[in-house]
């Protein structure tokens, strides 16, 4: 009699779980952004942007790295002295690595001292053949003086050669996803061996501020003196936009007029960068049309927040019955003025999570759109570790799995509207 009053009892359980098995699960909402101020009931109209007289262009938010408007973005460019924007990064990166100090005396060797002179096609800092001047000072003429001699002297300390620098930069852009530029020299003297794109400029520059903000700093000084002789910066939008605190100008024969700037207005930060204009002051005109056009018609939004949950869908074979998913770093995009409330989010994941699962996996994707184009995308991860449950748990889970359907279900899409 017990033997068959424990089989009817399992008889019994396994009927339940088969039925719980056949139970609809509902899929995981996507939840809804941030809330956000109410948007007007008329849509913000948009002017076009504007046509730069230049080879190429490119507007680039900071925090999301979005390019906002473009011309040729992607186009072969010679950069001339935005060159030295990489200079910089590499010298900085160095140091950052301890393997170089701002104190370090640097010798001025005949390369660097003659690539300052009269009949080349660049800038200098009018350092003394032979001369010792602090690796600090030689960072500030090339930056703000622009000078060729400082940035070949700057790379012979850093790497021993000017060729072995140029493999440090190759490498470095590598690393930064530049994948249309490559570099022969610290200094963007002509060689068709040296060239880059808008859009690998714009890279660029946000590496910089994003990874060295003190050395970034030095890009917002107006003038600098050294060997008696006083120099400005040759960025006039220093002048002309309390905003702008960088970047860097170039200019050689061939490569025309280049300019990449960047401005903070509030809490947002853009990045402009023109290449191949006709004059400096055509291109200090198109970064001030970009950046203004910029600030004036686009906005950003923190959609969702680091570390909150976003789902909790069921964990199987799991100590807790929900596992809490979410993102690993604030979601914010920037768009248009005035469609906050036309964008769509979408989240996949897949039919079942089953424990343990560590904390920080990525176990799917959440997508946020705009009139059908992605605008960013993110992984979805675990926020907490998700342990195994109990033997019972386990083993009751396992029976219902067997009667749940393998199917993955279609994504999960809602406005993003912060309704």
């Amino acid at each position: 009699m017990p033997n068959k009053l424990l089989s009817a009892t399992l008889a019994a359980a396994l009927a339940v779980l088969v039925v719980d098995a056949f139970a609809q699960t509902p899929a995981a909402p996507v939840p809804r952004p941030m809330p956000q101020p109410a948007s007007p009931t008329i849509a913000t109209p948009t002017p076009p942007p504007p046509t730069l007289d230049a080879a190429s262009w490119v507007l680039m938010d900071f925090a999301t790295g979005q390019i906002l408007l473009e011309g040729n973005a992607d186009g072969r460019v010679e950069p001339a002295s935005i060159t030295k924007i990489m200079t910089s990064y590499v010298v900085s990166a160095e140091l950052a690595h301890g393997k170089i100090h701002l104190e370090d005396p640097v010798t001025i060797s005949e390369t660097a001292w003659r690539s300052g002179g009269a009949g080349t096609d660049g800038s200098t800092s009018f350092l003394e053949l032979n001369s010792q001047v602090p690796l600090k000072q030689l960072l500030y003429g090339m930056i703000i003086q622009s000078g060729n001699d400082a940035a070949i002297a700057l790379a012979e300390h850093t790497a021993g050669s000017e060729e072995l620098f140029a493999t440090l930069m190759n490498q470095y852009a590598d690393q930064l996803g530049m994948k249309g530029t490559h570099y022969v020299d610290a200094s963007g003297l002509p060689n068709e061996n040296h060239y880059t794109t808008a859009h690998d400029v714009a890279l660029l520059s946000r590496a910089l501020i994003r990874d060295f903000p003190e050395e970034y700093a030095i890009y917002k000084v107006k003038d600098f003196e050294w060997n008696g002789i006083k120099q400005h910066n040759r960025n006039t939008l220093l002048w002309r936009d309390s905003s702008v605190d960088g970047i860097k100008t170039g200019h050689t024969s061939s490569a025309g007029y280049c300019l990449a700037t960047s401005a903070q207005r509030g809490d947002q930060r853009l990045i402009a960068v023109v290449m191949g204009a006709k004059s400096e002051k055509a291109r200090a005109d198109a970064n001030q049309e970009l950046l203004n056009y910029g600030f004036r018609f686009f906005e950003s939004h923190k959609l969702y927040e680091v570390s909150k949950p976003l789902a909790t869908p069921e964990l199987w074979k799991g100590e807790s019955p929900t596992v809490a998913l979410g993102v690993a770093e604030d979601v914010v995009i920037t768009l248009p003025r005035g469609r906050y409330a036309d964008l769509k989010a979408s989240m996949d994941l897949p039919s079942r999570l089953i424990a343990p699962l560590p904390k920080g996996q990525a176990v799917g994707s959440l997508k946020v759109q705009l009139d059908g184009k992605t605008l960013v995308e993110r992984p979805i991860i675990v926020l907490d570790e998700a342990a195994e449950g109990g033997f019972f748990k386990r083993m009751s889970d396992g029976v219902m799995l067997w009667f749940k359907s393998d199917d993955k279900p279609a994504s999960t899409e809602v406005p993003a509207n912060g309704g």
